[in-house]
């Protein structure tokens, strides 16, 4: 797991990181799907809204299913990490000659 650097030592906070466990509660564990998402940020925090849109519906509504807030130092951190892992899965099913491609997400209203 990646963390946001709060140690402005790079050894001290690679020493840190090897520590850490992470615990996921039960009631997590299954996850959410998502194919929504939306991102509000201002000078404190950033807001991502992760949200259910249910296909083919005469009168369709995005149900958020998540949020999370995130000050700015993690928010770049989450960037940098699922951007290499999106590029990683790209490379790897480009190599395996699988076309990867995900569906686009549609994208929450503002003020959801």
């Amino acid at each position: 797991m990646i963390m946001a650097d709060t140690n402005p030592d790079p050894k001290a906070a690679s020493a840190s990181q090897q520590q850490l466990q992470v615990k996921v509660p039960e009631d997590v564990q299954a996850g959410v799907y998502s194919n929504a998402v939306s991102v509000n940020v201002n000078s404190n925090e950033v807001v991502v809204d992760f949200g259910y849109l249910l296909p083919n519906t005469p009168s369709p509504v995005i149900q958020v299913v998540g949020r999370v807030n995130l000050n700015h130092r993690t928010a770049e951190s989450f960037l940098k990490v699922l951007g290499g892992a999106v590029e990683d899965f790209k490379k790897k099913a480009k190599d395996a000659g699988q076309a990867g491609a995900a569906p686009e997400t549609a994208p929450l209203p503002e003020n959801a």
